[in-house]
């Protein structure tokens, strides 16, 4: 398994970071699709978590996890980078996913698309059956929708059960950036009845 000093970066996943609240009764592992640090995607996902109570919220940045271009030469001469089983793990020791793809030329991003190949070269069943909420948003009316249909038909392919899905269109029209938060009332009620598929789902012991 490559560990670094060749020539590639590889750093490990920077520590998580936890909801305050008491009584946790599940772990939700929480990232945003995307490798850019302003992404409205990221403001999403972090303001979707808020709203999970008693929870322990793992926020993950995908930033921190650098891996080479997937290439199957590389694999064969180095195996597998830390950075994916790394975050193979995070997805392990959730009880439930929550996650916002942001859509590039109605596909995923790069960085996302590259980080899963690598995770599905350790093996198939890369989201581990965890239930899943699955987000999207865009500066334009169309919300990420593309990709959200996108990430939903291939999750059970990859052990995902996806519980819930929303797309939030025409952001900034929709979400106060200086607050963090959703000002449109039936966006918010949609995004709270999404995000209740989670009480549903057993949890482990």
């Amino acid at each position: 398994m490559y560990d670094g000093g060749i020539p590639f970066p590889n750093r490990t996943a920077v520590p998580s970071i936890i909801n305050p609240a008491e009584g946790f009764n599940m772990k939700v592992l929480t990232f945003a699709a995307t490798n850019s640090r302003k992404s409205i995607n990221k403001q999403l996902v972090k303001y979707a978590a808020t709203k999970l109570a008693n929870a322990e919220i793992d926020y993950v940045e995908i930033n921190d996890f650098d891996l080479p271009i997937y290439n199957i030469d590389l694999e064969e001469q180095y195996g597998i980078p830390k950075c994916a089983h790394a975050f193979q793990a995070r997805i392990e020791e959730a009880d439930v996913i929550l996650v916002s793809f942001a859509e590039h030329n109605g596909n995923f991003t790069v960085a996302f698309k590259n980080l899963f190949d690598w995770m599905s070269r350790i093996g198939r069943n890369v989201y581990r059956d965890k239930p899943i909420v699955m987000l999207a948003t865009s500066p334009g009316p169309g919300g990420g929708n593309t990709v959200l249909k996108l990430a939903e038909t291939a999750a059970p392919f990859f052990s995902g059960k996806v519980v819930g899905s929303l797309s939030i269109p025409s952001f900034f029209d929709n979400f106060d950036v200086d607050r963090g938060k959703l000002t449109n009332g039936d966006l918010v009620e949609k995004l709270e009845t999404v995000l209740n598929a989670f009480s549903s789902e057993p949890q482990a012991a």
